[in-house]
């Protein structure tokens, strides 16, 4: 099958009750998004003051990395830079090689998903687990994650349950969540008790004090790295925050814009490593410096990785996590990942309603749709989209910019629709391939504003009276 937007998006539809559970489910975390959000007065204030505090991160980014590498030192980290995805996978591996690891234990962690890590390292011999429950069951069933806080949210119960009795050992046709649950806890503790390499994400930097932050639900970051004899966090360069005290700000938005939680169950600190211990950070570039370069899609590195955008997005809920092909998918990932590879890429930004809510909902005021919008203008120009879609667009700018073909147009598309139907609803037209093709006006607006100007509109065929403007003197002051 193409792998585009599109067409996998067809893939996920041909099972329609789970599209309708999906949609139901993702709208639900939605609302319980806005009753977390609307529960605080200060709601807005926050989302503005962490958009200026991460504006102010990205204006001077090279300053508060060097700032946190030497915090970070002075901590006795060790600190590894990675220009991009092969890089980073090489540093991870080369300490694994020093200490003679081919098992460890990983937290989830977006940043090794867009690396690709797990297979690297499996290519080399070495066992990744992953002790995030959701990861853990994509991970099994062989798939990539299809949404970054909940891994697994296109599987069902019944399905875990079958896929727990493959590999875990436990009763078939067992489904029950408290059950599957409590059997991948016994599974995981023994590989978090065996493992004495442990790999880590990063939610937030504190360039202050050299510090990490990972935000869990779980506690398996924690089990994993204060078990292990090593832990390596990986951490995208746009991470960084200035200030202990801005955490504070980041942590109110991170749980209820991503779950509805007032606060995640673990927010971790991380900053020296214990007696015995060995810990490591790996900064990675992977593109984040070009998109900085970029003033129209500098923003998106503001990013906190909360799936807001995705629980709203329409277009998301039901099209599915892996019709975006990404490690990171939804509207914010539709951003990112032309940024790593536009001809890869050049699906994603016409993914999207550009309905606008996914810029309402996020807590850090990235403008979401707007930056879609603008990378399809990129993708257009550039020539990383189809022959057929770049002629498309043309012709339509050029009808658009003039008001007498878009007058002759207008009308030429009303008489077809009303005469000749068969031209547009047809298997040729995409559009009309899901949906109902509109009747077609009697008038367009410009005849029906050129009738009606004057402000004694008269009535036209089968339609109500229009409302008259009342006279100036009778117009209340």
């Amino acid at each position: 099958m193409k792998k585009d937007h599109a067409a996998l998006a067809d893939k996920f539809n041909q099972d329609e009750p789970r599209v309708d559970w999906h949609d139901e489910t993702l709208w639900w975390i939605r609302q319980k998004r806005d009753k977390a959000a609307f529960g605080i007065p200060e709601w807005e204030e926050l989302r503005e003051t962490a958009s200026r505090i991460k504006f102010n991160v990205l204006s001077n980014l090279s300053q508060y990395l060097e700032q946190f590498e030497k915090a970070a030192l002075d901590n006795g980290v060790q600190v590894h830079w990675a220009a991009d995805g092969e890089e980073h996978n090489r540093i991870v591996h080369s300490i694994l090689q020093k200490h003679g690891v081919d098992r460890l234990v990983k937290s989830k962690s977006m940043l090794t998903e867009e690396c690709h890590l797990n297979e690297y390292l499996q290519e080399h011999g070495v066992e990744v687990i992953d002790t995030d429950l959701g990861e853990r069951i994509v991970q099994l069933a062989k798939e990539p994650p299809s949404h970054i806080v909940l891994p697994c949210i296109h599987w069902k119960k019944e399905e875990i349950g079958e896929l727990f009795h493959q590999h875990l050992g436990t009763p078939k046709g067992n489904a029950d969540p408290q059950y599957l649950t409590n059997a991948a806890r016994l599974h995981l503790r023994e590989k978090f008790l065996t493992r004495k390499l442990a790999i880590t994400g990063v939610n937030f930097a504190v360039a202050e004090t050299g510090e990490m932050v990972v935000c869990t639900n779980e506690g398996n970051a924690d089990m994993g790295a204060h078990l292990a004899d090593v832990h390596i966090a990986c951490m995208g360069i746009e991470k960084i925050i200035p200030q202990r005290k801005h955490l504070g700000v980041f942590l109110r938005l991170l749980a209820r814009s991503a779950t509805g939680q007032p606060i995640t169950t673990y927010s971790s600190h991380f900053k020296k490593p214990r007696k015995g211990q060995e810990m490591h950070i790996v900064l990675v570039d992977n593109g984040r410096s070009r998109q900085l370069g970029r003033p129209e899609f500098r923003n998106s590195l503001k990013c906190i990785r909360c799936g807001a955008c995705f629980n709203t997005c329409p277009v998301y809920r039901r099209s599915g996590g892996h019709s975006y092909h990404n490690a990171v998918a939804g509207p914010i990932g539709a951003i990112l990942a032309p940024n790593l590879d536009m001809k890869k890429n050049a699906d994603l930004p016409f993914a999207s309603t550009l309905c606008g809510s996914c810029s309402n909902v996020c807590p850090v005021k990235i403008d979401i749709h707007d930056q879609l919008y603008k990378w399809r203008q990129v993708l257009v120009k550039d020539g990383y989209v189809s022959s057929a879609k770049a002629a498309s667009m043309k012709a339509m700018a050029a009808t658009l910019s003039n008001p007498a073909l878009f007058k002759i147009a207008g009308k030429l598309g009303r008489w077809t629709i009303k005469h000749a139907p068969f031209v547009v609803n047809n298997g040729l037209n995409p559009w009309f391939k899901n949906r109902e093709m509109p009747e077609p006006p009697k008038e367009s607006f410009r005849e029906w504003y050129q009738k009606n100007r004057s402000g004694t509109p008269q009535p036209s065929a089968g339609r109500e009276p229009q409302y008259k403007e009342p006279s100036k003197s009778k117009i209340p002051h």
